[in-house]
């Protein structure tokens, strides 16, 4: 016993740290919020830090020293507390709503490569919509069916480098702007005093940005999986946590400030949230008579950094999703395994659902509305699924009796943990419900109502999906065969899913993609599209459409 111990090879506290940094906060989270509030944000990130950040890490370091043996982080911990079909939705909600992000961190990359190719951020002329949405599909397909080739050593390096140099790309940046103001150069932001930097008023827009502040800063219980490979996970996690909330600090509140320098504040460009990055790196570097190359190195670390938070994230959220869930609550096809333990038909039905959240997002007019718009979304969803784990924190605490902690202890006092408790989780419910409201579009026109339709449709659409399982899987516990529905219920099914898919398909290539130019060939590549999607889609609802199941229990 002690022999295999030995053998096994821990994961040091350091690198849970930066495996968790890649999913927290990049340099990307202070310019989406430097758009959307300038120099004041500088004000928010202090009073969300002490309000927000610190209590929030020290929360998830309690609940991972308590849970030290679980392994599916968060859904483990609201099994605990809540028992089995709560912690199913908790599993549920954890892990769809990380899908807009799976696809955002994919455009991201594209982006980053974008820079890289052509050394400038006019990606729609470049590309397109149609192109964009492609490029984007190829990089999240591929991570989704081939991330379980990352084992955890291969994770570590990732992040390790990705999280080290993004690290090191912000201190050179704030370094670089401080020597620069000791020099006489510059800023481009007057004034910039102390007033400058505090809210002028607090109206509806103003509020309705504060879900992107949370979205930018939670996400360290997604390592909560990796305890179970830490030597000493509840005296080592919450160190790690720890050095999470002082990195997240430094690189907030100094990398805005920074930002305030570089660009005059009051008049910030439009593409700002998907450029921003690259042109800060562009403007330093000419400041110092460096050219593009800092912008050049900065697009590298910036991909290299999405790359490996795309691994983070589909691997830790693999874990919770399947770590730890009762398997009465999801249908039988969800839990099939390969010969090689692998969730094959959750990986479709995570392909599926970033392929319909691209392809709505596709409906807006600019890739930087694409871009804003699921950035956005992020800060709906993203704050929604954390009141999971402020309520298992609120259980835990209310039953002191029941759990008497591990070596971490976040507050002594129970009144205190549960106010505190309390606090976390009415805050980020309403700044949830506030970010449903566009802020990159004006109230009244037709790319706001569109953005807030499809802000209400995909939130609702990830909540009927989650209520959908549960019912599928007792239709198919009661059911002879396994199969929930029947043979007519599957047709007029596979109808549907042939002709909406072939119909979107076909126009969009035609709309988007094949110009008239190609004559024959045009007509004759949709039909081979169209063939594979039929293919396909006869495929998968094959066992329903005979009644006879291929899953073995």
């Amino acid at each position: 016993m002690n022999n295999q111990q030995s053998q096994q090879r821990f994961i040091p506290w350091v690198i849970v740290g930066l495996m968790d940094f890649v999913t927290v906060i990049g340099f990307d989270d202070i310019i989406y919020n430097f758009q959307n509030q300038g120099l004041v944000a500088v004000f928010t990130w202090v009073v969300m830090t002490v309000l927000y950040v610190i209590p929030y890490n020290l929360i998830v370091a309690h609940m991972g020293s308590q849970f030290e043996d679980r392994g599916g982080g968060i859904t483990s911990w609201m099994r605990a507390v809540n028992g089995d079909k709560v912690g199913y939705f908790a599993a549920w909600f954890y892990w769809i709503t990380g899908l807009p992000y799976v696809v955002d961190v994919a455009n991201s990359v594209v982006i980053s490569l974008g820079w890289i190719i052509t050394g400038n951020g006019d990606i729609q002329s470049h590309l397109g919509n149609a192109w964009f949405g492609i490029l984007t599909a190829v990089i999240f397909v591929g991570f989704i069916w081939f991330q379980h080739l990352f084992k955890n050593r291969s994770l570590e390096i990732l992040s390790t480098i990705g999280g080290g140099a993004m690290f090191l790309m912000t201190i050179l940046f704030v370094v670089m702007t401080f020597a620069g103001l000791t020099s006489g150069k510059p800023i481009a932001t007057h004034p910039f005093n102390l007033h400058a930097f505090l809210p002028k008023h607090f109206d509806f827009r103003f509020l309705a940005t504060f879900g992107l502040f949370v979205f930018a800063m939670n996400g360290s219980e997604i390592a909560a999986p990796y305890t179970k490979d830490m030597k000493h996970p509840s005296r080592d996690f919450p160190k790690a946590l720890k050095m999470i909330a002082i990195m997240t600090m430094f690189l907030t509140l100094f990398g805005t400030f920074s930002l305030g320098v570089y660009f005059n504040a009051h008049h910030l460009p439009n593409d700002l949230k998907m450029n921003g990055s690259y042109y800060a790196f562009q403007a330093i570097g000419r400041q110092y008579g460096m050219g593009n190359v800092l912008m050049y190195i900065f697009a590298a670390v910036q991909g290299i950094y999405m790359l490996a938070q795309l691994a983070v994230i589909l691997d830790a959220s693999t874990r919770i999703f399947l770590g730890d869930v009762a398997k009465q609550y999801m249908p039988k096809q969800l839990t099939k395994l390969t010969s090689d333990g692998l969730p094959i038909n959750g990986y479709w039905l995570t392909t599926a659902i970033c392929g319909i959240i691209m392809a709505l997002a596709g409906m807006l007019p600019q890739i930087n509305d694409i871009f804003n718009w699921l950035l956005n979304l992020n800060g709906i969803v993203s704050p929604a699924s954390t009141l999971f784990l402020f309520w298992a924190y609120i259980m835990v605490r209310k039953h002191n009796e029941q759990y008497h902690g591990g070596d971490y202890v976040y507050l002594k006092h129970r009144w205190a943990g549960l106010t505190v408790g309390w606090w976390m989780f009415g805050i980020t419910a309403l700044l949830a419900v506030l970010g449903f409201f566009p802020v990159d579009a004006v109230f009244g026109t037709g790319k706001w109502t569109m953005e807030m339709i499809l802000n209400i449709g995909v939130t609702a659409g990830m909540i009927v999906l989650g209520f959908l399982m549960p019912w599928v899987a007792k239709r198919q516990a009661a059911a002879r065969g396994g199969i929930a529905f029947g043979k007519g219920t599957w047709y007029t099914l596979t109808g549907v899913m042939l002709v909406v898919l072939i119909g979107l398909t076909s126009w969009g290539l035609v709309e988007s993609l094949l110009p008239a130019s190609m004559g024959l060939l045009r007509w004759l590549v949709v039909l081979a599209v169209d063939a594979v999607i039929f293919v396909v889609v006869w495929g998968m609802t094959k066992d329903g459409r005979t009644q006879v199941s291929s899953y073995q229990d």
